[in-house]
């Protein structure tokens, strides 16, 4: 959380943080900033102390709105020293900062944050070491990194907005079955009252207008996928593909406040009209799964012993997985979870791997989501939610929505 950092970066001898970038888009910058129309900035943090946001005066009023104190760039300082410099842009940059670490008194480990381009970022940050020598400048491990370990937990706020961005999640779920339900069958594709038959990409382009609508966007897209694209997790379906009754849809959803803040992740699997009885039979599984892993959940525990429950439940089943063969194509191919955040993919993560102690501690935020590919037979299965763990113990979804297979279409 972000009461923790003071106390992470004691734990990792840092003495100072700067972050670097937008406040959209950006989540070591969003982090601390919320969300806020500020193109370009820069974030000092001394251990201890209140962060300090650097930006330019035009952005002066929304740099204000993040409740920082703020530090404003002078257009003339910065032309002096661009002519001090015959027009170097790296030198220049490198100064600016030297001077930023003078006037903050900013000493000692400095570890980097935030987003830029690396091929200009590169030569600023090794000309700064050589300008400022009473600062080391550290990279970090990235699993071990400050912000990430602070973002690992969320305080009340933060779960309060995840339970809004859910809530607009579910919605837009609910939209889009309505959607789907509201189209009759010819030959087996469902057509509009024009008799022009749907196709994913129409779904999409809907389900990003309904987002919209509801203040969220969707910068990673959207998971839509039939039939044999289903059964490759990452296949976000093609657009022009038909939507046909009885074919598996895996419908993977994972958008985020507008403007680059929290994002949510929800999958359902459905068949429109029926279930054929080979996907039906899958579809079973994966739901045991879901249910069994999801009841056994409880804080502390380390979050790879699900993914181990996981494989071995499914292979009690006579599915292939991952751990009894990592290179499996069909099966059980991934694993069973991650964070969620201002990444969509963040701590904890549920690999299993020796190395990986990341835990389900009070206010971690993660999915659960089983699922089974089998491209060759035409079918893909994943069920998914998103949870929390609550400061008195116990797991809960933040958004729930139902895990029917079957949604009606009208004269099947």
């Amino acid at each position: 959380m972000k009461s923790d950092i003071d106390a992470l970066m004691q734990e990792a001898g840092l003495d100072a943080l700067l972050i670097t970038g937008s406040a959209a888009h950006n989540p070591p910058m969003t982090y601390l900033t919320g969300i806020v129309h500020v193109s370009h900035a820069d974030l000092f943090k001394k251990r201890g102390q209140a962060a300090v946001l650097v930006c330019d005066p035009m952005e002066r009023e929304e740099a204000a709105r993040t409740g920082l104190a703020t530090h404003v760039r002078e257009p003339a300082a910065w032309l002096a020293l661009l002519a001090q410099t015959g027009g170097d842009v790296v030198e220049t940059q490198a100064r600016d900062y030297a001077g930023l670490l003078d006037a903050f008194d900013i000493r000692g480990r400095l570890g980097l944050y935030g987003q830029a381009d690396i091929g200009s970022a590169f030569p600023v940050f090794r000309r700064l070491a050589e300008l400022a020598p009473q600062v080391e400048i550290v990279a970090e491990a990235p699993m071990r990194a400050v912000l990430r370990r602070a973002r690992a937990t969320k305080d009340e706020q933060e779960i309060e907005r995840l339970r809004a961005i859910g809530k607009s999640t579910v919605a837009v779920v609910a939209e889009v079955a309505t959607f789907l339900t509201s189209h009759q069958p010819r030959d087996g594709v469902l057509v509009n009252r024009n008799g022009e038959p749907l196709t994913v990409g129409e779904v999409k382009r809907r389900i990003n207008l309904w987002l919209a609508m509801r203040g969220a966007e969707n910068p990673e897209g959207t998971i839509f996928s039939l039939g044999r694209d289903a059964g490759v997790p990452h296949s976000v379906g093609a657009e022009g593909d038909l939507i046909r009754v009885g074919t598996p849809i895996i419908f993977d959803i994972y958008p985020c406040e507008a403007g680059g803040g929290y994002f949510y992740d929800l999958t359902r699997t459905w068949c429109l009209g029926y279930a054929p009885d080979d996907v039906a039979r899958v579809y079973a599984d994966v739901l045991e799964v879901y249910r069994a892993t999801t009841a056994a959940i409880r804080p502390e525990a380390l979050f790879r012993d699900y993914q181990r429950m996981t494989c071995e439940l499914f292979e009690a089943r006579g599915h292939p997985t991952v751990k009894s063969n990592p290179n499996t194509l069909e099966g059980y191919v991934h694993s069973l979870g991650h964070g969620v955040g201002l990444d969509v993919h963040e701590t904890p993560f549920s690999r299993d791997q020796e190395d990986n102690r990341d835990r389900l501690l009070a206010g971690s935020v993660f999915t659960v989501e089983p699922g089974l590919y089998y491209p060759d037979r035409g079918l893909g299965v994943r069920l998914e939610d998103t949870y929390w763990v609550r400061p008195g113990g116990g797991a809960e979804i933040i958004a729930e929505f139902p895990l029917d297979l079957v949604l009606k279409v009208p004269g099947v």
